[in-house]
């Protein structure tokens, strides 16, 4: 019989790692002095520890281990678990292999412009949102703010106020100057009846998303879309569908009761915060 501290050293593993392993019934003692307490191991316990180390070694969890070592377990499922170990540690090693080409993109940009870049893109899921909106076809983009004030005047005729961040979204395959085709649109908490031009729906949500902070006014936006493009190709993806803007703070005062709106408005140019969402997949 070895005494726990013998099978500790024998096994490379530590007495307070053994005691567990009694406690959640992965390995109990042969035998356990009624008198003192002391633990027990026989010899023939040596190869179920070194299976319990192997499937930890491997990645399972100490409940999932227990499972493999039910001798009735037949192999077909041994197999399956295994193999879900396998895709699920595959899944992993590609999440950290984005994760890399991520820092040596960050990297690539701090050699080129010898600072730290104030754009810091982060990958998102985005969930469904009902909405009210109107979509039209504006010789530019400036043009938007007439359909912002028919969403703001259809709230106040129905006295009810947005439940999030409003939103644009540029259906237009392309960048176009002229003539774009935008949907300007504004979360609500239950769908509302259409009325003229604004329309109810639910927005879908995108699965992935590239999405970046803009902040102050607009003048400058270009230089933030272009650090999302380049960072996005840079990083191994590829655009999939229509881009958004969501207007974390915005404009107020052109509204005849801007608290429509909520606390997403602000007189205050410097103050506006503009996040831009691309839908993205990896190349």
């Amino acid at each position: 019989m070895l005494k726990i501290g013998d099978l500790s050293k024998l096994s490379q593993v530590s007495v307070k790692t053994l005691r567990y392993y009694d406690e959640v019934g992965l390995l109990n003692p042969s035998q356990v002095d009624r008198f003192t307490g002391y633990r027990y191991y026989s010899i023939e316990q040596i190869p179920r520890l070194n299976r319990i180390l192997a499937f930890k070694d491997l990645g399972f969890s100490l409940e999932q281990i227990a499972r493999l070592l039910d001798e009735n377990l037949p192999p077909a499922q041994i197999r399956g678990m295994l193999r879900m170990k396998q895709v699920e540690i595959q899944d992993q090693l590609e999440e950290e292999q984005a994760r890399l080409r991520r820092i040596e993109a960050r990297l690539r940009q701090i050699e080129q412009e010898d600072t730290m870049s104030t754009y810091d893109v982060v990958l998102k899921k985005v969930e469904p949102q009902t909405v009210i909106s109107i979509r039209d076809t504006l010789p530019n983009f400036g043009a938007q703010q007439t359909l912002w004030i028919e969403l703001a005047n259809y709230l106040i005729s129905r006295k009810a106020k947005a439940a999030g961040p409003s939103i644009t979204i540029y259906h237009d395959p392309e960048y176009r100057e002229q003539d774009v085709d935008l949907e300007t649109a504004t979360p609500v908490n239950t769908p509302l009846p259409e009325s003229g031009r604004v329309k109810g729906r639910e927005l879908p949500g995108i699965d992935l998303a590239a999405a970046l902070i803009h902040k102050g006014g607009y003048d400058n936006i270009g230089q933030t879309y272009s650090a999302l493009v380049s960072w996005i190709e840079a990083n191994g993806y590829r655009i999939t569908g229509a881009n958004r803007e969501v207007y974390l703070l915005c404009t107020a005062n052109v509204y005849e009761d801007p608290t429509v709106f909520g606390e997403f408005v602000t007189e205050n140019p410097e103050e506006f915060l503009t996040e831009i969402q691309f839908p993205v997949e990896e190349v």
